[in-house]
């Protein structure tokens, strides 16, 4: 019985513990409407990760293509993704909607 309860007692800090990291990493809302990302550009913090809340608000799919930072991620119509992002270096990292990309353009911007 102690090993179970001293099981669960390392579970319940552990758990407590990453609740209280993953309230730390700042939240990003980009939205996609009409063919186009807004913000079009996101600025953040060099070397901070950060989680990306990407909402659809068009009535099709658009996917979330960057080659900088290998993601494809495709949104479907009215619904919102979270993409949890590393720490990057300073620099410019483009972004596109694959399925409208002369229209759905972005980039992040580390500093």
């Amino acid at each position: 019985m102690r090993h179970v309860l001293l099981a669960f007692a390392l579970f319940t800090a552990a758990a407590t513990g990453a609740v209280a990291l993953a309230a730390d990493v700042p939240e990003i809302a980009l939205t996609i409407e009409q063919n186009r990302f807004q913000p079009d550009e996101i600025r953040v913090k060099a070397g901070t990760p950060f989680v990306l809340v990407i909402t659809n608000r068009d009535p099709g799919p658009e996917e979330f293509d960057s080659k900088p930072l290998r993601i494809e991620k495709v949104i479907p119509a009215g619904k919102t993704v979270r993409l949890r992002m590393p720490a990057l270096k300073p620099g410019v990292y483009s972004f596109v909607g694959e399925y409208h990309e002369k229209t759905a353009q972005g980039r992040i911007v580390t500093e």
